[in-house]
């Protein structure tokens, strides 16, 4: 699953730096279910009180389970998408996307989240090829 990008984009990236901005709506228009999915969470966390926010329901289909892997792989795509939506991502199994606030990392719910034990204990059978 690769970015769609457009070709004014891909020649400012030739002659230089892009933006935030030109790099965020690239990634929205090309994976627009990763893009749902952290819009979500992101706005579920924002307007809740809970320590988090995440998504437990497996994506639809292949084509979008590539979305999400894709967008939570790449470094830049995430980073991209943290700094848009100003948290911090973190991800289990192939659907499970959490949103913490920036304040949180490093603390004992964010830590816990991302610990090999959690990892771990996420886990099924019916997981284990996605």
């Amino acid at each position: 699953m690769s970015l769609d990008v457009p070709t004014a984009l891909l020649e400012r990236a030739e002659r230089g730096d892009v933006t935030d901005a030109e790099f965020v709506e690239c990634v929205r228009n090309s994976l627009p279910y990763a893009w749902e999915v952290v819009s979500r969470v992101a706005g579920e966390l924002g307007s809740g009180t809970a320590e988090f926010a995440d998504n437990e329901v497996p994506p639809p289909d292949e084509t979008a389970r590539g979305q999400l892997l894709r967008a939570l792989a790449s470094d830049a795509i995430r980073g991209g998408l943290e700094r848009h939506f100003g948290v911090k991502l973190a991800f289990q199994n192939c659907h499970r996307v959490a949103a913490f606030p920036l304040s949180a990392v490093g603390g004992e719910t964010y830590s816990r989240f991302i610990s090999p034990r959690n990892q771990l204990l996420n886990q099924s059978p019916e997981l284990r090829n996605c």
